[in-house]
């Protein structure tokens, strides 16, 4: 299995979604056929990313808004006060249906997708001829056109089907009711034939761990999901002078009577699979509401073509290697279910050493929830739980971050986190990068005078090329071609995707 590819390069002067410049974006682009995920893993630390099978690179230092890679150390991660007040603010309206009156100015918001890859949306369009869901986009719109009184029947049946599926992989969410704790009436004084009085809070983490000790007595979870809470983080004694973890916040416990269920589930979106095929309809409806209200999208433009294009189609291949988590590597949706309707879906690719964050889209009735900050904790959450089974997988990539765009910049509050150096590819803490980007759009990160780009194409006649059905070195190729015009572009590609990727994918030429 080889990682075939198409490279397209340069383009600039296009509309830029960032600083809504007419004319300042640059960046090379490549047609992905299809990636390996140790292959999309090397470009990403490079500072690619993909948009549907479309993977882009911006030239950083003539682009208007330069984009450096940013990971998170999943691990090392503890939520800030801004965090754990967006984590409080679910957990009441969870526990008692309570609706925060504060606004939502600090909510991250991408651009459109079409306007993350701007000047190269023709190009997609065109290239996007033989789209890996092209039967199941066809049989959607079909879908939506008959769609009239029974939709909500329709829907019913949708979520029923995927609960019903779902329920093979193991249930979504460990269970959030549990026994309340009658509070003893007052005594004369301690009684020392008795246990010391222990915290409420403590019986009832213990009781829920035995709980689930009862519900799986080996301490294996059937399946994979992404809400499964691993045993390993309760433990059996909370010490009262260190902060709650991430894990403590999002998984408090909730009372018998709550008024909410919130679920998340994990569903392979390439290829899709019943899961996903079950749940397309309700997903896209979800993002049609989020391109309409949020991005003021005319209600034509977010079509059932454009949600499968960039959200649903994925170069990468599907992985299950012996040491790879449960559920595989490759793209899915995580989809989180309020009260058993969709509400946002986060798009994440997993790869050999990350969970790297796609995009994110919700209904917009749920703004108050701030789920774009809410799902960036849960994805951290899940790349730590992953990472218990797969140990090089510690990172969570948070796509590009952007000092020069405000509403970029809430990606650096993620700490620790580092950025790609755009020169030399090696990661620098985020607090070593700012004062540099304070002065300079464009910054080399490395401060070593000396570094040089370690990945960097050394020898470009090894670079694998695909012609005429047959695979051959470009060294052969060129002699064969002599075309000088074409050596341009392919030591380009060979100078962007390194040494390694160019004698592993195949570079296609017709």
């Amino acid at each position: 299995m080889a990682s075939v590819v198409e490279y397209k390069g340069l383009k600039d002067g296009y509309h830029c979604g960032y600083c809504d410049s007419e004319e300042g974006k640059v960046s090379c682009g490549m047609w992905a056929h299809s990636l390996t995920v140790q292959d999309y893993q090397d470009l990403i630390d490079r500072g690619w990313r993909r948009s549907g099978k479309y993977v882009y690179k911006p030239v950083m230092n003539q682009t208007c808004c330069p984009q450096y890679t940013i990971r998170c150390l999943s691990l090392q991660f503890q939520p800030s006060k801004s965090h754990k007040k967006v984590l409080k603010k679910m957990s009441k309206f969870l526990a008692k249906g309570e609706i925060s009156k504060g606004n939502c100015d600090d909510e991250p918001m991408e651009p459109t997708m079409e306007d993350a890859v701007a000047g190269d949306v023709a190009l997609i369009n065109k290239l996007d001829i033989q789209c890996d869901l092209k039967t199941l986009k066809e049989s959607l719109e079909g879908e939506e056109k008959k769609k009239g009184k029974s939709s909500k029947k329709a829907e019913s049946n949708e979520v029923i089907q995927s609960q019903d599926t779902e329920e093979k992989l193991g249930p979504g969410e460990p269970s959030h009711s549990i026994e309340v704790h009658t509070v003893p009436k007052p005594g004369k004084g301690a009684d020392l034939s008795k246990p010391p009085c222990r915290k409420a809070k403590e019986i009832r983490k213990e009781r829920k761990r035995l709980k689930l000790m009862q519900q799986n007595p080996a301490g294996e979870f059937e399946g994979f999901q992404a809400q499964r809470e691993p045993l390993s983080l309760f433990p059996p004694k909370a010490k009262s002078n260190q902060p709650k973890s991430l894990e403590d916040l999002l998984f408090e416990s909730l009372p018998e009577n709550a008024p909410h269920k919130l679920e998340v589930r994990v569903v392979r979106s390439s290829p899709p699979s019943s899961q996903f095929k079950a749940t397309m309809l309700e997903s896209y409806q979800v993002y049609k509401r989020y391109q309409m209200v949020i991005h003021k999208q005319p209600p034509d433009k977010p079509t059932v073509s454009q949600f499968t294009r960039f959200l649903c189609s994925s170069p990468l291949e599907a992985e299950h290697p012996p040491n790879a988590p449960d559920c595989g590597y490759g793209s899915f949706h995580q989809q989180y279910w309020l009260d058993g309707k969709i509400i946002a879906v986060g798009v994440i690719d997993i790869l050999p050493h990350c969970v790297s964050s796609v995009y994110l889209y919700y209904d917009p009735d749920y703004s108050f929830l701030s789920l774009g900050v809410y799902s960036a904790l849960r994805e951290i959450a899940f790349t730590r739980q992953l990472h218990e089974k797969t140990p090089e997988l510690s990172y969570y990539y948070m796509g590009f971050y952007i000092h020069s765009c405000p509403k970029m910049k809430y990606k650096g509050h993620y700490r620790p986190s580092d950025l790609l150096c755009p020169e030399t590819y090696v990661w620098v803490p985020i607090e070593q990068c700012l004062p540099s980007l304070e002065n300079s759009k464009y910054c080399r990160f490395n401060q070593d005078p000396d570094a040089v780009d370690e990945g960097r194409s050394k020898e470009p006649d090894r670079l694998q090329v695909f012609h005429k059905r047959a695979v051959m070195p470009y060294g052969v190729y060129r002699r064969q071609r002599k075309a000088p015009a074409e050596e341009a572009a392919v030591l380009q590609y060979a100078g962007l995707v390194g040494q390694a990727c160019s004698e592993r994918m195949l570079l296609f030429r017709s």
